[in-house]
Order: C-alpha cells, then structure tokens, then sequence
C-alpha cells in the first residue's frame, strides 16, 4: 500500500498570499497574569512608578497597576508573526497606533489583522505588506490598534505583481482621539515616589533628552522575550535565516528597552497612548549596547483632571550617540536603532 504524504506544517505567507482587504484572524489568544509583568521588568530596566506599584496607580484613580503598554503591544504582536511577518526580510515602520483599554492581569488577549496595501518591489523578490491589527480581551474590546508595514519574500519570483496599494497613512495620532484610562487623575501625583520633580509644563517643544545610562544586549534576554511574546519570526531564531549567520534582536525588544532607560529623564511620562510613527532603521545584534535620547515633539492638553499628553520622539543608538540621527545625505547613521514618535500621559 503506497502512503501519501500530507503536508501539515504551515510555512508562513509570502507576498503574492496577500490581497488587499484581505481579514487575518490570529491563533492562539494568551492570557496575561501578573508573571507577564515581572518578566518584562526582569527583561527591562523598567522603572516607571505606574506600572510597579497597585497603590502608585491607585492613587491615580485606577483600581491596580494595568499591565505596561508595551507589554502588551507584544502580546498583540506577537500573535501576528505566523501570519503576517515569518517570511519577512525587516519590520518597516508603524503609524496610526493607539492604546484604546487598559490590559489588567487575568485578561485573555487575541489579535486580528487586516491586509490594507501592498506593493512589489523592484527587484521581484520581495514586497511590502501593510496591515492593520487590533488586539481585542475576551470582552470583544478592542484594547490596541496599529498599521505597521513589512517587506515579505515572494515565493515565486516569477509570480505577477499585484496593483499596487499604498494606503494613505496620518502623520500623527491626533491628540484628541488619544485614549485616557477611566479614572485617571493626576492632581494628587506623587513626585517623589515617581522618581523625579519634571511636569508636563517643564518640557518644551524642540528640548532634548540624553537619557545617559546603557544596557548591553544578550542573547539569552532576547531569546527569552521573543519567546515571551511567542513571535515565531524566522531571523529572531533561526541563525540560517540571515548571510551573516546571526539572529536579528526583536524590534520590540529595542523598543522596551529604550522606552525603559527613557526614565532617567522622562519618569513621569507614565503612559503610552498613541503611537505616530516608528522605524527599526538598522539591525540589533547581541553584544550591541543600547542608549537612548529623547526630543519632545509636541504638547497638548487633555480632559482628565491633571494629565497632559506629551509628544516625544524616542531614539535608541548603538553606543553612546546623543542627538545624532541622519547623515548629510538624509539617511539615518548607522548607529541609529530605532526612530519611535509617540504620546505619552504625564502629569500637568
């Protein structure tokens, strides 16, 4: 009796499985408990008094300390990879993002994700996919959304190029869509607990912020976060999936650590609650030591009694690299990371 094989195994999309409008319904929905946090704050020097302490954020008007912002963007995200960036060359950019609901431990998060552009490359063997996810609790809220776009291997080089379709993406999250926690009330903040004096009306626009301190990036703390977040990206594991032989630092990873050492300047900047834009503009291998600075872009005011919103454009370098971010020909240098553009909560 001849056996006939049966491929079970899923090896990712490629570009030309993309269409646009196209709804991607993510596997595996996780649910995230307090050892979510103290793992993300074993992987991060993460400081910030909001998300440390139930009593710092009950004096905020919250019932506890939510789960961190970008915590829970990893969970969302990670959710996404098997569909959306397994078979990707680099994570390209973001735009359009917001933090719509706090995550509290004991939720169960999902993710879903809609395809809105695509474009080939000239070259034939890639293209770019754009989509939109949200991530939604086991209520049906939707906690987070975002666009972020990916350049995805063909499988077939010869296959046709589809009509191109570049969305129309906003510059910056209008501040007055940004999201704020019920509840939220920073008239009686504790500056001395949150670690530093700095108010909302002590930041102007166009100041920069050398957050100073450095962290060594390690394999081990890598691997472990991509697990974490259970992204399944083949250049985070698979040290034959890049010529150099070398496993790619998670985006997210860089995010977290730069939001991380933002503190030592930025601590009372609390809450995460639009993303505007964000590049990974060159690639984080082990041994690389991150630092991070800060200029603030934009301020506006909000209805919750003692909060401003702040916006702030985080970048984190390879080595000690303060305010330096483009060349003379207008690209980013070579020790720049990461250009993440975002509002913050703090207090007024």
């Amino acid at each position: 009796m001849t056996v006939q094989a049966v491929a079970k195994t899923n090896p990712g999309r490629f570009f030309e499985d993309y269409a646009v409008g196209d709804v991607l319904t993510h596997a595996v929905p996780r649910t995230v408990s307090g050892g979510e946090r103290a793992l993300y704050h074993a992987l991060y020097p993460a400081r910030h008094a909001f998300y440390s302490s139930d009593e710092f954020a009950r004096s905020c008007g919250l019932p506890s300390s939510p789960l961190d912002d970008m915590a829970a963007f990893h969970v969302v995200f990670g959710k996404t990879v098997p569909d959306v960036s397994l078979n990707a060359v680099a994570n390209l950019g973001y735009a359009e993002g917001r933090w719509l609901k706090p995550v509290w431990p004991g939720d169960t998060l999902r993710s879903e994700s809609e395809v809105i552009g695509v474009r080939e490359n000239s070259n034939g063997k890639t293209g770019v996919v754009w989509v939109r996810t949200r991530g939604l609790n086991q209520r049906d809220e939707v906690v987070l959304e975002y666009v972020r776009w990916v350049m995805v291997r063909k499988r077939d080089g010869d296959a046709p190029a589809p009509e191109p379709v570049v969305p129309d993406l906003a510059k910056a999250v209008d501040p007055e869509t940004l999201a704020i926690p019920e509840g939220l009330d920073f008239t009686g903040y504790d500056f001395t607990l949150a670690g530093e004096p700095h108010r909302w009306g002590d930041y102007e626009i166009g100041e920069r912020i050398d957050h100073v301190d450095g962290v060594t990036v390690e394999e081990a703390e890598h691997m472990m976060a991509t697990r974490l977040w259970q992204n399944t990206a083949k250049v985070h594991f698979d040290v034959g999936a890049r010529p150099d032989g070398r496993r790619l630092i998670y985006g997210g990873h860089v995010i977290s650590m730069a939001r991380a050492l933002s503190f030592n300047g930025l601590a009372n900047a609390q809450i995460v609650a639009g993303l505007n834009a964000g590049a990974h503009a060159n690639p984080c291998l082990s041994g690389d030591t991150v630092y991070a600075w800060s200029e603030v872009l934009d301020k506006a005011e909000t209805p919750a009694p003692g909060v401003g919103a702040i916006r702030l454009r985080l970048v984190a370098t390879k080595g000690h690299a303060p305010f330096v971010l483009r060349g003379e020909d207008g690209k980013y240098r070579p020790e720049v990371l990461l250009d993440l553009d975002y509002w913050a909560l703090m207090p007024v």
